[in-house]
Protein backbone atom coordinates (compact mmCIF):
# COMPACT_ATOMS: atom_id res chain seq x y z
CA UNK A 1 0.00 0.00 0.00
CA UNK A 2 1.41 3.37 -0.97
CA UNK A 3 1.33 5.90 1.83
CA UNK A 4 1.14 8.78 -0.62
CA UNK A 5 -1.24 9.16 -3.52
CA UNK A 6 0.94 8.64 -6.63
CA UNK A 7 1.22 11.60 -8.97
CA UNK A 8 1.96 11.05 -12.63
CA UNK A 9 5.11 12.62 -14.02
CA UNK A 10 4.95 12.76 -17.85
CA UNK A 11 8.64 13.72 -18.02
CA UNK A 12 9.70 10.27 -16.82
CA UNK A 13 10.61 8.13 -19.81
CA UNK A 14 10.09 4.89 -17.87
CA UNK A 15 6.44 5.85 -17.26
CA UNK A 16 6.60 5.08 -13.54
CA UNK A 17 4.60 7.11 -11.03
CA UNK A 18 6.43 9.26 -8.53
CA UNK A 19 5.18 8.48 -5.02
CA UNK A 20 7.06 11.20 -3.14
CA UNK A 21 4.83 13.78 -1.43
CA UNK A 22 4.69 17.25 -2.88
CA UNK A 23 6.81 20.07 -1.48
CA UNK A 24 3.60 21.63 -0.21
CA UNK A 25 2.73 18.49 1.74
CA UNK A 26 6.20 18.34 3.29
CA UNK A 27 6.03 21.99 4.35
CA UNK A 28 2.51 21.63 5.73
CA UNK A 29 3.51 18.73 7.99
CA UNK A 30 6.92 19.98 9.09
CA UNK A 31 6.36 23.72 9.63
CA UNK A 32 5.08 24.66 13.08
CA UNK A 33 3.45 27.79 11.65
CA UNK A 34 2.48 26.98 8.12
CA UNK A 35 2.07 29.40 5.26
CA UNK A 36 0.34 26.51 3.53
CA UNK A 37 -2.57 26.81 5.95
CA UNK A 38 -2.90 30.51 5.14
CA UNK A 39 -3.18 29.68 1.45
CA UNK A 40 -6.43 27.85 2.16
CA UNK A 41 -9.84 29.54 2.51
CA UNK A 42 -10.23 30.69 6.11
CA UNK A 43 -13.18 28.38 6.80
CA UNK A 44 -10.85 25.40 6.27
CA UNK A 45 -8.03 26.55 8.57
CA UNK A 46 -9.41 24.66 11.58
CA UNK A 47 -9.80 21.51 9.49
CA UNK A 48 -6.18 21.89 8.34
CA UNK A 49 -4.86 22.23 11.89
CA UNK A 50 -6.95 19.31 13.16
CA UNK A 51 -5.89 16.96 10.38
CA UNK A 52 -2.24 18.00 10.60
CA UNK A 53 -2.19 17.42 14.35
CA UNK A 54 -3.83 14.01 13.91
CA UNK A 55 -0.99 12.97 11.60
CA UNK A 56 1.64 14.23 14.05
CA UNK A 57 -0.08 12.54 17.02
CA UNK A 58 -0.39 9.28 15.08
CA UNK A 59 3.34 9.36 14.33
CA UNK A 60 4.17 9.99 18.01
CA UNK A 61 1.92 7.20 19.20
CA UNK A 62 3.54 4.72 16.81
CA UNK A 63 7.14 5.88 17.33
CA UNK A 64 7.45 7.20 13.78
CA UNK A 65 9.97 10.08 13.64
CA UNK A 66 8.23 13.23 12.54
CA UNK A 67 10.83 13.89 9.85
CA UNK A 68 9.93 10.54 8.28
CA UNK A 69 6.53 11.97 7.37
CA UNK A 70 8.18 14.04 4.67
CA UNK A 71 10.44 11.26 3.33
CA UNK A 72 8.67 8.43 1.48
CA UNK A 73 11.47 5.88 1.84
CA UNK A 74 11.89 6.54 5.56
CA UNK A 75 8.13 6.51 6.11
CA UNK A 76 7.71 3.23 4.24
CA UNK A 77 10.44 1.70 6.39
CA UNK A 78 8.88 3.00 9.61
CA UNK A 79 5.41 1.87 8.57
CA UNK A 80 6.43 -1.77 8.10
CA UNK A 81 5.87 -2.43 11.79
CA UNK A 82 2.28 -1.14 11.65
CA UNK A 83 -0.72 -3.44 11.65
CA UNK A 84 -2.99 -3.45 8.62
CA UNK A 85 -5.52 -1.32 10.49
CA UNK A 86 -2.92 1.27 11.55
CA UNK A 87 -1.38 1.35 8.08
CA UNK A 88 -4.78 1.99 6.53
CA UNK A 89 -5.47 4.77 9.03
CA UNK A 90 -2.16 6.51 8.32
CA UNK A 91 -2.60 6.24 4.56
CA UNK A 92 -6.11 7.67 4.87
CA UNK A 93 -4.90 10.59 6.98
CA UNK A 94 -2.17 11.47 4.50
CA UNK A 95 -4.45 11.13 1.48
CA UNK A 96 -7.09 13.38 3.08
CA UNK A 97 -4.43 15.93 3.98
CA UNK A 98 -2.98 15.95 0.48
CA UNK A 99 -6.48 16.30 -0.99
CA UNK A 100 -7.12 19.32 1.24
CA UNK A 101 -3.91 21.00 0.14
CA UNK A 102 -4.44 20.28 -3.52
CA UNK A 103 -8.15 21.12 -3.77
CA UNK A 104 -8.35 23.83 -1.08
CA UNK A 105 -11.27 22.03 0.57
CA UNK A 106 -11.91 18.76 2.46
CA UNK A 107 -12.94 15.68 0.54
CA UNK A 108 -16.65 15.83 -0.16
CA UNK A 109 -17.58 12.70 1.76
CA UNK A 110 -15.79 13.99 4.87
CA UNK A 111 -17.58 17.33 4.71
CA UNK A 112 -20.92 15.60 4.23
CA UNK A 113 -20.27 13.24 7.16
CA UNK A 114 -19.30 16.08 9.50
CA UNK A 115 -22.36 18.09 8.50
CA UNK A 116 -24.56 15.07 9.16
CA UNK A 117 -22.97 14.37 12.56
CA UNK A 118 -23.37 18.01 13.57
CA UNK A 119 -27.03 18.16 12.56
CA UNK A 120 -28.13 14.93 14.21
CA UNK A 121 -25.65 14.47 17.08
CA UNK A 122 -24.04 17.88 17.75
CA UNK A 123 -20.87 15.81 17.65
CA UNK A 124 -18.10 18.41 17.73
CA UNK A 125 -19.11 19.97 21.03
CA UNK A 126 -19.43 16.58 22.69
CA UNK A 127 -16.16 15.32 21.22
CA UNK A 128 -14.14 18.39 22.18
CA UNK A 129 -15.43 18.37 25.78
CA UNK A 130 -14.68 14.69 26.28
CA UNK A 131 -11.21 14.86 24.73
CA UNK A 132 -10.50 17.83 27.00
CA UNK A 133 -11.64 15.91 30.09
CA UNK A 134 -9.67 12.78 29.17
CA UNK A 135 -6.60 14.96 28.74
CA UNK A 136 -7.13 16.80 32.03
CA UNK A 137 -7.41 13.60 34.06
CA UNK A 138 -4.27 12.16 32.46
CA UNK A 139 -5.87 9.43 30.36
CA UNK A 140 -4.91 11.07 27.07
CA UNK A 141 -1.25 11.98 26.64
CA UNK A 142 -0.24 13.57 23.35
CA UNK A 143 -3.54 12.42 21.89
CA UNK A 144 -3.17 8.72 22.78
CA UNK A 145 -3.54 6.16 25.55
CA UNK A 146 -1.18 3.37 26.55
CA UNK A 147 -2.77 -0.06 26.35
CA UNK A 148 -2.13 -3.06 28.59
CA UNK A 149 0.10 -4.34 25.77
CA UNK A 150 2.34 -1.27 26.06
CA UNK A 151 1.22 0.08 22.69
CA UNK A 152 -0.07 3.59 22.01
CA UNK A 153 -3.63 3.99 20.78
CA UNK A 154 -4.56 7.44 19.41
CA UNK A 155 -8.02 8.70 20.25
CA UNK A 156 -10.38 8.26 17.27
CA UNK A 157 -10.76 11.52 15.41
CA UNK A 158 -13.91 13.56 15.06
CA UNK A 159 -13.91 12.82 11.35
CA UNK A 160 -13.57 9.07 11.89
CA UNK A 161 -16.57 9.01 14.23
CA UNK A 162 -18.59 11.30 11.97
CA UNK A 163 -17.82 9.08 8.97
CA UNK A 164 -18.92 5.98 10.88
CA UNK A 165 -22.21 7.65 11.87
CA UNK A 166 -22.80 8.78 8.30
CA UNK A 167 -22.03 5.34 6.85
CA UNK A 168 -24.48 3.69 9.26
CA UNK A 169 -27.11 6.43 9.28
CA UNK A 170 -29.85 4.16 7.95
CA UNK A 171 -29.26 1.36 10.45
CA UNK A 172 -28.87 3.92 13.28
CA UNK A 173 -32.01 5.85 12.39
CA UNK A 174 -34.20 4.00 14.90
CA UNK A 175 -31.64 4.27 17.70
CA UNK A 176 -31.26 8.00 17.04
CA UNK A 177 -35.04 8.33 17.18
CA UNK A 178 -34.99 6.55 20.55
CA UNK A 179 -32.51 9.10 21.89
CA UNK A 180 -29.12 7.40 21.55
CA UNK A 181 -27.27 10.62 20.74
CA UNK A 182 -24.92 11.07 23.71
CA UNK A 183 -21.28 10.35 22.84
CA UNK A 184 -19.03 8.31 25.13
CA UNK A 185 -15.32 7.95 24.27
CA UNK A 186 -13.92 5.00 26.22
CA UNK A 187 -10.16 4.19 26.51
CA UNK A 188 -10.90 0.46 26.62
CA UNK A 189 -7.32 -0.67 25.97
CA UNK A 190 -6.02 0.90 29.18
CA UNK A 191 -5.42 -1.07 32.35
CA UNK A 192 -8.56 -1.23 34.47
CA UNK A 193 -6.37 -0.61 37.53
CA UNK A 194 -5.13 2.64 35.99
CA UNK A 195 -8.68 3.72 35.19
CA UNK A 196 -9.76 3.00 38.77
CA UNK A 197 -6.88 5.09 40.08
CA UNK A 198 -7.85 7.84 37.65
CA UNK A 199 -11.42 7.77 39.00
CA UNK A 200 -10.14 8.11 42.57
CA UNK A 201 -7.94 11.07 41.66
CA UNK A 202 -10.78 12.64 39.65
CA UNK A 203 -13.15 12.43 42.63
CA UNK A 204 -10.61 13.97 45.00
CA UNK A 205 -9.92 16.82 42.57
CA UNK A 206 -13.65 17.37 42.08
CA UNK A 207 -14.04 17.64 45.84
CA UNK A 208 -11.29 20.28 46.00
CA UNK A 209 -12.99 22.35 43.33
CA UNK A 210 -16.49 21.74 44.76
CA UNK A 211 -16.20 21.72 48.59
CA UNK A 212 -19.91 20.99 49.08
CA UNK A 213 -19.65 17.72 47.14
CA UNK A 214 -20.00 14.90 49.66
CA UNK A 215 -17.13 12.44 49.28
CA UNK A 216 -15.24 9.99 51.46
CA UNK A 217 -11.76 11.47 51.24
CA UNK A 218 -10.07 8.42 52.74
CA UNK A 219 -11.73 5.86 50.42
CA UNK A 220 -13.40 7.55 47.44
CA UNK A 221 -13.73 4.29 45.46
CA UNK A 222 -14.60 0.88 46.91
CA UNK A 223 -13.61 -2.16 44.83
CA UNK A 224 -14.16 -5.89 45.16
CA UNK A 225 -10.78 -7.60 45.39
CA UNK A 226 -11.37 -9.41 42.08
CA UNK A 227 -11.13 -6.08 40.23
CA UNK A 228 -7.41 -5.74 41.01
CA UNK A 229 -5.42 -6.79 37.95
CA UNK A 230 -8.61 -8.25 36.50
CA UNK A 231 -7.78 -7.53 32.85
CA UNK A 232 -4.06 -8.36 32.83
CA UNK A 233 -1.73 -11.30 33.40
CA UNK A 234 -1.57 -14.76 31.85
CA UNK A 235 -5.03 -15.71 33.09
CA UNK A 236 -7.16 -12.54 33.44
CA UNK A 237 -10.08 -12.80 35.83
CA UNK A 238 -12.31 -10.60 33.67
CA UNK A 239 -13.65 -11.35 30.19
CA UNK A 240 -15.63 -9.10 27.88
CA UNK A 241 -18.78 -9.49 25.79
CA UNK A 242 -19.76 -12.95 27.09
CA UNK A 243 -22.39 -15.00 25.30
CA UNK A 244 -23.55 -16.53 28.57
CA UNK A 245 -22.81 -16.14 32.26
CA UNK A 246 -21.39 -19.62 32.76
CA UNK A 247 -18.00 -20.60 34.15
CA UNK A 248 -16.65 -22.61 31.22
CA UNK A 249 -18.72 -21.77 28.13
CA UNK A 250 -19.14 -18.03 28.50
CA UNK A 251 -17.77 -17.20 25.03
CA UNK A 252 -16.17 -13.98 26.26
CA UNK A 253 -12.72 -12.66 25.32
CA UNK A 254 -9.91 -11.20 27.38
CA UNK A 255 -8.87 -7.61 26.78
CA UNK A 256 -5.62 -8.75 25.18
CA UNK A 257 -7.52 -10.99 22.77
CA UNK A 258 -9.74 -8.06 21.79
CA UNK A 259 -6.76 -5.76 21.21
CA UNK A 260 -5.07 -8.44 19.09
CA UNK A 261 -8.23 -8.89 17.04
CA UNK A 262 -8.50 -5.16 16.37
CA UNK A 263 -5.17 -5.05 14.54
CA UNK A 264 -6.67 -6.12 11.22
CA UNK A 265 -10.29 -5.16 11.87
CA UNK A 266 -11.17 -2.20 9.69
CA UNK A 267 -14.47 -1.76 11.54
CA UNK A 268 -12.85 -1.17 14.93
CA UNK A 269 -11.26 1.81 16.63
CA UNK A 270 -8.16 0.07 18.07
CA UNK A 271 -7.89 0.50 21.82
CA UNK A 272 -11.16 2.42 22.07
CA UNK A 273 -14.91 1.90 22.40
CA UNK A 274 -17.18 4.52 20.86
CA UNK A 275 -20.69 4.49 22.33
CA UNK A 276 -23.84 6.49 21.98
CA UNK A 277 -26.11 6.53 25.01
CA UNK A 278 -29.25 8.40 25.93
CA UNK A 279 -28.75 11.89 27.44
CA UNK A 280 -30.39 12.94 30.68
CA UNK A 281 -33.20 14.58 28.71
CA UNK A 282 -34.15 12.52 25.67
CA UNK A 283 -35.78 15.55 24.04
CA UNK A 284 -32.58 17.60 24.24
CA UNK A 285 -29.36 16.33 22.61
CA UNK A 286 -27.39 18.97 24.49
CA UNK A 287 -28.68 18.05 27.95
CA UNK A 288 -25.78 17.26 30.33
CA UNK A 289 -25.00 13.78 31.56
CA UNK A 290 -26.60 10.44 30.87
CA UNK A 291 -30.13 9.13 31.38
CA UNK A 292 -31.01 7.42 34.66
CA UNK A 293 -31.81 3.72 34.91
CA UNK A 294 -35.41 4.00 36.00
CA UNK A 295 -37.27 1.84 38.46
CA UNK A 296 -40.07 -0.42 37.31
CA UNK A 297 -43.04 1.45 35.87
CA UNK A 298 -41.43 4.90 35.93
CA UNK A 299 -40.56 5.22 32.24
CA UNK A 300 -42.41 6.18 29.08
CA UNK A 301 -41.95 4.84 25.51
CA UNK A 302 -38.97 6.31 23.68
CA UNK A 303 -39.04 7.13 19.97
CA UNK A 304 -41.68 7.02 17.26
CA UNK A 305 -40.25 4.68 14.60
CA UNK A 306 -39.97 1.62 16.84
CA UNK A 307 -41.06 2.76 20.31
CA UNK A 308 -38.69 1.49 22.98
CA UNK A 309 -40.66 0.43 26.06
CA UNK A 310 -38.73 0.75 29.31
CA UNK A 311 -41.53 -1.09 31.08
CA UNK A 312 -43.11 -4.55 30.93
CA UNK A 313 -45.56 -4.82 28.05
CA UNK A 314 -44.73 -7.99 26.14
CA UNK A 315 -46.23 -10.73 28.26
CA UNK A 316 -43.63 -12.35 30.50
CA UNK A 317 -40.68 -10.87 28.62
CA UNK A 318 -38.64 -8.70 31.05
CA UNK A 319 -38.16 -5.07 30.04
CA UNK A 320 -35.01 -2.95 30.14
CA UNK A 321 -35.84 -1.37 33.47
CA UNK A 322 -34.59 -2.18 36.95
CA UNK A 323 -35.53 -5.61 38.29
CA UNK A 324 -34.53 -8.46 35.96
CA UNK A 325 -31.43 -10.57 36.60
CA UNK A 326 -28.19 -10.19 34.61
CA UNK A 327 -29.06 -13.45 32.85
CA UNK A 328 -32.38 -12.02 31.73
CA UNK A 329 -30.81 -8.77 30.53
CA UNK A 330 -28.22 -10.66 28.50
CA UNK A 331 -30.94 -12.79 26.90
CA UNK A 332 -32.95 -9.70 25.93
CA UNK A 333 -29.96 -8.10 24.22
CA UNK A 334 -28.91 -11.31 22.47
CA UNK A 335 -32.39 -11.99 21.11
CA UNK A 336 -32.60 -8.38 19.92
CA UNK A 337 -29.47 -8.73 17.79
CA UNK A 338 -31.26 -11.17 15.49
CA UNK A 339 -34.57 -9.33 15.57
CA UNK A 340 -34.54 -6.06 13.63
CA UNK A 341 -38.06 -5.34 14.84
CA UNK A 342 -37.01 -5.48 18.48
CA UNK A 343 -36.97 -2.07 20.16
CA UNK A 344 -33.61 -3.05 21.66
CA UNK A 345 -31.97 -4.10 18.38
CA UNK A 346 -28.42 -2.76 18.10
CA UNK A 347 -27.92 -2.25 21.83
CA UNK A 348 -25.18 -3.78 23.95
CA UNK A 349 -24.26 -4.04 27.62
CA UNK A 350 -21.50 -1.86 29.06
CA UNK A 351 -18.13 -2.70 30.64
CA UNK A 352 -16.38 -1.42 33.75
CA UNK A 353 -14.20 0.80 31.55
CA UNK A 354 -17.31 2.27 29.94
CA UNK A 355 -18.92 3.02 33.30
CA UNK A 356 -15.86 4.65 34.87
CA UNK A 357 -15.54 6.98 31.88
CA UNK A 358 -19.27 7.73 31.85
CA UNK A 359 -19.21 8.44 35.60
CA UNK A 360 -16.48 11.07 35.22
CA UNK A 361 -18.23 12.73 32.29
CA UNK A 362 -21.61 12.72 34.06
CA UNK A 363 -20.20 14.23 37.25
CA UNK A 364 -18.23 16.88 35.37
CA UNK A 365 -21.29 17.90 33.35
CA UNK A 366 -24.00 17.71 36.01
CA UNK A 367 -22.17 18.00 39.33
CA UNK A 368 -24.00 14.84 40.41
CA UNK A 369 -22.76 11.23 40.63
CA UNK A 370 -24.06 8.63 38.20
CA UNK A 371 -26.28 5.76 39.38
CA UNK A 372 -27.04 7.25 42.79
CA UNK A 373 -29.47 4.44 43.58
CA UNK A 374 -30.32 5.55 47.12
CA UNK A 375 -32.11 8.71 45.97
CA UNK A 376 -35.27 6.70 45.12
CA UNK A 377 -35.05 7.76 41.46
CA UNK A 378 -32.03 5.96 40.01
CA UNK A 379 -30.72 2.40 40.01
CA UNK A 380 -27.31 0.82 40.15
CA UNK A 381 -25.88 -0.43 36.87
CA UNK A 382 -25.50 -4.06 35.86
CA UNK A 383 -22.62 -4.31 33.35
CA UNK A 384 -23.44 -7.25 31.07
CA UNK A 385 -20.52 -6.40 28.78
CA UNK A 386 -18.11 -7.92 31.32
CA UNK A 387 -17.99 -11.10 33.41
CA UNK A 388 -15.96 -12.82 36.16
CA UNK A 389 -16.13 -16.51 35.12
CA UNK A 390 -14.45 -17.97 38.20
CA UNK A 391 -17.13 -16.57 40.51
CA UNK A 392 -19.91 -16.48 37.90
CA UNK A 393 -20.49 -12.85 38.92
CA UNK A 394 -21.32 -9.81 36.79
CA UNK A 395 -20.01 -6.30 37.56
CA UNK A 396 -22.53 -4.14 39.42
CA UNK A 397 -21.55 -0.47 39.87
CA UNK A 398 -23.11 2.50 41.61
CA UNK A 399 -22.69 5.55 43.81
CA UNK A 400 -23.17 4.91 47.52
CA UNK A 401 -24.93 8.01 48.79
CA UNK A 402 -24.60 7.11 52.48
CA UNK A 403 -20.90 6.25 52.40
CA UNK A 404 -20.18 8.88 49.70
CA UNK A 405 -18.21 6.47 47.54
CA UNK A 406 -18.17 5.06 44.02
CA UNK A 407 -18.57 1.29 44.22
CA UNK A 408 -17.18 -1.28 41.81
CA UNK A 409 -19.06 -4.31 43.05
CA UNK A 410 -20.55 -7.44 41.51
CA UNK A 411 -23.72 -9.48 41.54
CA UNK A 412 -24.73 -13.09 41.03
CA UNK A 413 -25.93 -13.52 37.44
CA UNK A 414 -29.22 -15.03 38.69
CA UNK A 415 -30.13 -12.34 41.21
CA UNK A 416 -33.09 -10.03 40.70
CA UNK A 417 -33.09 -6.68 42.47
CA UNK A 418 -35.51 -3.80 42.03
CA UNK A 419 -32.65 -1.36 42.55
CA UNK A 420 -30.38 -2.87 39.86
CA UNK A 421 -30.90 -2.13 36.17
CA UNK A 422 -29.20 -2.07 32.79
CA UNK A 423 -27.87 0.95 30.90
CA UNK A 424 -27.39 -0.26 27.36
CA UNK A 425 -25.61 1.61 24.59
CA UNK A 426 -25.10 1.63 20.85
CA UNK A 427 -21.52 0.93 19.77
CA UNK A 428 -20.37 2.36 16.44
Amino acid sequence: MSLFRPTSDPSRRDGRDESAPSTTLREAIMDSVSSVRDSLPEQHHEHFETLRQEIIDFAKAHDIPRESLSKPDALTQAARKLSTSDLTQLANLLERFEYLLKNKEPREEISEAIEYAEEFYHLKKQYDLQVELLTEVGILKEGAITGIDGKKYPVPTLEQIASRLFERRETLETKHDQGFTKLLLVPFGMSLDVLQETLEHFLLEHKKENPTFKLSISIPVVKEKEYKGADTGDSPKLVYYPQSFTKDDHGGKTKMQILEGQKDDQESFPGWNIHFLQPSNLKDIDSPGFAFILHEGQGTPQGGLTPRPPFRERGDRPPLEAGPSPNEYLTILQEAQDDKDSPYHGETGMTSEDWITAFMIHLSETGKPLDNWENDKESSSCLTGAFFPSSVYVPDVYWNRVNRQANLAWNDSRNRDGNVGLRSSVVV
